[in-house]
């Protein structure tokens, strides 16, 4: 008996924790061609370009012809997910598609701890979408070198490979950035997902 009940507390604890899961971290796309890391600001999450197959990608195809020789890597390409709650480990917001310039109503959801479904809809009629697959901690980039998170500002990070990323970001209205994390060390974590949320797209993003 006390065998069966340890065994039903360790099936809760997994369930609770399985509930619990959150995209956070980095992904590689469907095709190889870039990885994106999703961060949390102000309980939203973002996912930009953290490295790309090719390096040297520039939003060619934006509608806004300023923006056109802007590199893809740290741009935001999902944009402002908000987690939806009737619907275990899924988030809606928009996603921008660099191959075609365009921003689309967006979805993503954990299928398991380490697959995340991304699906993207125009007008609930044009559909496609992908899977990602979670990159381990110190993995190699596409390009085969370890990736980092982008600079405040959209700079280029030291040492990582530029992205081709498959979908990048419009800006929306003012808003106060998000101040780093207190203690957090270069380099970390806290610190990664702080620059993030210090780029303009997302610091001035409505809500």
């Amino acid at each position: 008996m006390r065998k069966i009940a340890f065994s039903g507390m360790f099936l809760l604890a997994a369930a609770g924790a399985a509930s619990a899961a959150e995209p956070l971290g980095e992904w590689r796309d469907e095709d190889g061609k870039a990885t994106i890391r999703i961060v949390d600001c102000n309980s939203r999450l973002w996912g930009v370009v953290a490295s790309e197959s090719i390096p040297g990608g520039i939003d060619k195809n934006n509608p806004d012809k300023a923006k056109r020789t802007r590199p893809l890597l740290g741009m935001p390409i999902l944009l402002n997910m908000k987690k939806v709650e009737d619907e275990k480990d899924k988030w809606e917001g928009k996603v921008y598609d660099a191959t075609s310039g365009k921003t689309y109503d967006s979805s993503i959801q954990l299928k398991t701890a380490n697959s995340l479904r991304i699906e993207g809809c125009v007008a609930m009629i044009l559909c496609g979408g992908q899977t990602w697959t979670r990159v381990a901690e110190g993995a190699p980039a596409p390009g085969g070198q370890k990736t980092t998170a982008p600079a405040p500002g959209g700079q280029k990070a030291p040492a990582s490979k530029a992205t081709a990323a498959p979908f990048p970001t419009p800006i929306g209205s003012p808003k106060t950035a998000a101040s780093p994390k207190a203690g957090a060390k270069a380099g970390s974590p806290d610190a990664a997902t702080s620059e993030v949320c210090l780029l303009p797209e997302i610091a001035n993003a409505p809500r």
